[in-house]
């Protein structure tokens, strides 16, 4: 593709910088398979030409902290500054903590894949296809598609056959897991780094194959499974499994954690289908309308992504799926094919905490007393959206 990536060069000089001045190197990202794999390859491409990671960390995804980029992170990395900040999947949408971690001596670098907002947070560089002034053609890139570029840059011919190799695996498994377009750059990755799963020197993917993998798997059957189990994981000192897995050189513990990890992956499927049914069971037998908008204090806030998905497809419907806390509430959106999510949430935003995400899956945050005006300024919106 002729053009490049607006500012990718120019985040990967300052990275090297960073390296050779041993400046200390913060990373954050998000939990899920997307960010991870980001973090993963930028973490390690930066240890390879010797650089400072002083500390890594992830959303949480709990009530207390917004979506992305949060002020729990930024106490986390304050003890750290002055240090370069690099956020992955996130950041775009997070003004006000982009601003704080200014403030107190953090430079930052946003590498974010999603939907541009009105404006863009004033960081010390932003990389991101979707911001204006991007002329690289593939606007659909995962986060870890940038970070894939962003490696590229920073290592050059320093990238070695088999660095290159394992890169690729998590960038294609990481696109897959965000659901994103097969194509252009995409295709590159999936159709590069899915058949080599079954080699794979990474001990944590090779414990997830020994459960996983059966004989009859075709490639794509395999990326799957292994997605199932590491898109959503537990998060515990603010690093998820699917990172200590996927960084794990110990072949023992990389099993143990693996095995860990398929046990929570199914009671977390039992829970999707109990809050999946308990919705179904209630618009079968009435009209949801033009949007779908439930909530509950019972649910737990890492399920609502997927509850939101299955319900989407089922009744082709926007759906809104949140976790009710005592003074804010957090949910999932998804949406059907033409129906921006965003756009949605923009036209609503004056009642958010924060919002943002993909055209058709994102999240949001919203103080419970704005909770009703939400739902009432959604089905305004969407009663009179033409497709």
């Amino acid at each position: 593709m002729a053009s490049e990536i607006k500012n990718l060069k120019k985040a990967a000089q300052r990275i090297k910088k960073a390296i050779e001045k041993k400046e200390k190197i913060l990373l954050f990202s998000d939990s899920d398979l997307d960010g991870v794999t980001s973090l993963v390859i930028l973490e390690e491409a930066i240890r390879s030409l010797g650089g400072r990671i002083q500390a890594i960390c992830f959303s949480e995804r709990s009530l207390e902290e917004m979506h992305g980029f949060n002020k729990e992170a930024i106490d986390f990395f304050k003890k750290y500054s002055p240090a370069l900040l690099i956020t992955l999947d996130c950041g775009i949408t997070n003004f006000k903590e982009i601003g704080l971690a200014e403030k107190i001596g953090l430079e930052t670098i946003i590498v974010d894949h999603h939907q541009i907002l009105d404006k863009i947070p004033k960081a010390s560089i932003v990389v991101d296809p979707k911001q204006k002034g991007d002329n690289y053609l593939f606007k659909e890139l995962a986060a870890v598609g940038i970070s894939y570029h962003l490696t590229q840059a920073l290592l050059g011919n320093k990238k070695t056959p088999a660095l290159k190799k394992s890169f690729i695996e998590l960038t294609a498994l990481g696109t897959l897991a965000d659901m994103m377009k097969e194509s252009e750059d995409n295709e590159v990755f999936i159709k590069e780094g899915i058949p080599s799963l079954r080699e794979t020197s990474r001990p944590g993917l090779r414990a997830l194959l020994k459960v996983v993998a059966e004989s009859e798997d075709s490639p794509k059957e395999i990326a799957r499974k292994i997605i199932s189990l590491l898109n959503i994981t537990e998060v515990k000192n603010h690093l998820p499994k699917s990172y200590l897995l996927l960084v794990s050189s110990d072949e023992l513990k990389a099993e143990k954690i693996a095995r860990e990890v398929c046990e929570k992956t199914q009671e977390r499927r039992l829970k999707i289908r109990e809050v999946t049914q308990e919705i179904e069971e209630k618009f079968d037998s009435q009209d949801s309308g033009s949007v779908i908008f439930e909530g509950s204090e019972d649910w737990l806030l890492v399920l609502t992504g997927a509850v939101a998905s299955r319900i989407c497809n089922k009744f082709k419907k926007p759906t809104f799926i949140f976790k009710k806390g005592k003074q804010i509430s957090k949910g999932s959106v998804r949406t059907p094919k033409g129906i921006d999510s965003v756009k949605a949430m923009r036209r609503c935003g004056h009642l958010l905490e924060v919002f943002g995400g993909h055209t058709q899956a994102s999240g949001f945050t919203v103080k419970n007393e704005n909770l009703d005006k939400f739902k009432r300024c959604l089905i305004d919106y969407f009663d009179n959206l033409k497709l």
